[in-house]
């Protein structure tokens, strides 16, 4: 069912691999072999902080580098990546990022308020000069330091890229937030570590500032998309798309599908559509196909909450705690029903054949699950995880490749998707097990990633019976000779959740399409925490 070794995350270290080539001419030299380098590569950006890692040591390894330079290798790939996305992005949705320390510290009377610094143009550092080829190519600039402030100013779309001038002490704390959240950026190393007096290449900077290609990138508006399924989930919206009327039944249907929620998956199909079509309107046909899947979504917590006993979702009363088993069992069956409904209106027969092997994945996986809770056992990992490739990785997979299908349809890049969410939704849930230890809610008895560690921990079962016996497995590992065993098997999950969250972004390789590509790896951050 997977792999798991225990290599941990790249992770930039300043003092072994934070070094700049020492000359102009061989930074330059070295940024020539790079674009031919990646020139090579079948790679569309954004590529992870391992594919990076991986890269720069294939030009170590082949051409016998220093491995100090690496993470400067690691910097100059990316931005080589990207380059071509930033270059078709409009002048004025630019931002050029410049560090205080660029000034002349002896000269500088500028002051600094909390936007950065307010330059006043004397023309005693280079400062000056790159914000006015910034101003006259129509591009904000500011004065400041890290990449922080920058990618809210892109999560809020008042600009779509950066283009930053910084040490690499900083790019260590920066780089990860700009590779995580996926954002069309070029990052220029100083070329001399400190924080005051420093220089860049500035005919390096002045080269990429000016770049424009002859076509205009395509980014998604991911706010605008979220209000917009805010209007699809209000109760007006509701109403008009769906069959249900006042009795007792419908009026609760319609309350828990309007109510609280994420919506990750009608969000997912629709940005999967908008990515590939490059369209900027939702037809109808899809919005009914979102809905359909919030719909198929609700009905199952709705059905989990009565399997479980659960009496609290969402900070209220779930169904069956507020009108009785019978009563819920019927919602969540009507949930279904308008869910196929809403589907043969949208004219494509394959959305109903996908979602319906999707709910049966579910309730087999909800069954293995039942059939484990009624008579406990000694568990494996691979029963656990067989479990969640069939509940959990499906509630990312349908609404991918509806979102696929909705756009054309492309068989490659189903399967893709699917492997990606395979390893999505076996990473989220081994997350999801390892963070029961440290709430401080009681961890029931249920097949779980972290139980399974334990189990196969035990192989000769001293222990496995009175695990079982357990009502909140925390107290059981209140004695220290279990806390051990306890510890053990959680570092077990959490290299597993590594793994998989890494074989995610590797499937991903594949796609050559950037704003699908950036969504993907967005969603893999906040899922992913």
């Amino acid at each position: 069912m997977g792999s798991e070794p225990m290599d941990k995350r790249v992770v930039m270290d300043t003092k072994q691999i934070y070094n700049v080539p020492q000359t102009y001419e061989e930074r330059n030299n070295l940024r020539d072999l790079i674009d031919h380098f990646v020139s090579d590569q079948p790679f569309a950006p954004p590529l992870s902080l391992d594919d990076l890692s991986g890269l720069s040591d294939q030009l170590i390894d082949n051409h016998k580098f220093n491995p100090s330079i690496k993470g400067w290798l690691m910097v100059e790939i990316n931005n080589r990546i990207w380059r071509e996305t930033v270059a078709s992005i409009p002048y004025d949705r630019r931002i050029l990022l410049l560090p205080k320390c660029l000034s002349n510290s002896a000269k500088c009377k500028a002051e600094v308020d909390e936007l950065g610094l307010l330059c006043h143009r004397c023309s005693n550092c280079s400062i000056p000069d790159l914000q006015d080829k910034a101003d006259s190519l129509g591009m904000m600039s500011i004065v400041a330091e890290g990449f922080a402030s920058v990618v809210e100013l892109i999560e809020n779309r008042v600009v779509d890229t950066v283009i930053g001038v910084s040490c690499l002490d900083s790019l260590e704390k920066a780089f990860p937030l700009l590779i995580d959240n996926a954002v069309p950026g070029l990052a220029i190393p100083l070329n001399v570590a400190g924080c005051k007096d420093t220089e860049a290449d500035y005919g390096y900077v002045d080269q990429l500032i000016s770049m424009q290609s002859g076509k205009e990138a395509y980014l998604l508006d991911y706010d605008h998309l979220k209000s917009t399924l805010k209007e699809w989930f209000s109760k007006e919206s509701l109403s008009s798309m769906l069959s249900l009327s006042d009795d007792q039944t419908s009026s609760i249907a319609r309350e828990w599908l309007g109510g609280d929620g994420k919506r990750w998956r009608p969000y997912l199909l629709a940005s999967v559509y908008l990515a590939l079509t490059g369209k900027k309107e939702i037809p109808w046909e899809v919005q009914m196909a979102a809905v359909t899947v919030e719909c198929f979504h609700k009905a199952s917590l709705v059905h989990d909450d009565i399997q479980d006993n659960d009496t609290t979702r969402y900070g209220k009363q779930t169904v069956n705690a507020e009108y009785g088993i019978p009563v819920a069992i019927n919602v969540g069956d009507m949930l279904l029903g308008e869910g196929y409904r809403l589907l043969t209106g949208c004219g494509n027969m394959e959305l109903v054949k996908v979602v319906a092997e999707a709910h049966i994945s579910l309730c087999k996986g909800q069954g293995m699950e039942l059939e484990w809770s009624a008579a406990p056992r000694a568990l494996t990992m691979d029963y656990v995880l067989d479990i969640f490739c069939n509940k959990t990785v499906p509630a990312f997979d349908v609404s991918l490749i509806m979102g696929v299908i909705c756009a054309g349809d492309d068989a490659k890049l189903r399967t893709t998707l699917h492997n990606y969410s395979r390893a999505l939704g076996i990473a989220y849930q081994l997350q999801d097990d390892v963070e029961d230890y440290y709430t401080d809610k009681p961890v029931v008895i249920r097949p779980s990633a972290a139980l399974a560690a334990l189990c196969e921990q035990d192989v000769e079962g001293y222990f496995i019976k009175s695990l079982m016996e357990c009502g909140d497995l925390k107290t059981f590992f209140n004695f220290p000779e279990n806390r051990a065993l306890l510890d053990k098997a959680l570092d077990r999950v959490k290299n597993m959740a590594e793994t998989y969250r890494r074989e995610a972004l590797d499937a991903l390789h594949e796609i050559t399409n950037v704003e699908l590509k950036r969504l993907l790896f967005r969603v893999t951050r906040r899922i992913l925490k």
